[in-house]
């Protein structure tokens, strides 16, 4: 994964270079994954293993961080 945008709580935000168009980003921790929407709106679009709670908890951390990701994801994919 490159770039990383975020380490919070052990979580790590970040993108693959040039997977796809539409904005998102990819969450990590120890063997779990979870792809999140930026756009339209904030969704999950894919888990591989968190729980429900750490779902919440990702969910807020990229909402608080949303035009933070945008503008990242914006100048490293163009």
């Amino acid at each position: 994964m490159s770039p990383t945008f975020l380490d919070k709580q052990g979580y790590k935000f970040g993108i693959f270079s040039n997977e796809e168009k539409r904005m998102h980003v990819h969450i990590y921790k120890q063997d779990c994954e979870v792809k999140i929407w930026l756009e339209p709106t904030v969704e999950i679009a894919q888990n591989y293993g968190f729980s429900k709670k750490e779902l919440r908890e990702i969910i807020t951390i990229v909402k608080e961080n949303e035009e933070d990701f945008k503008t990242k994801y914006r100048a490293h994919i163009g």
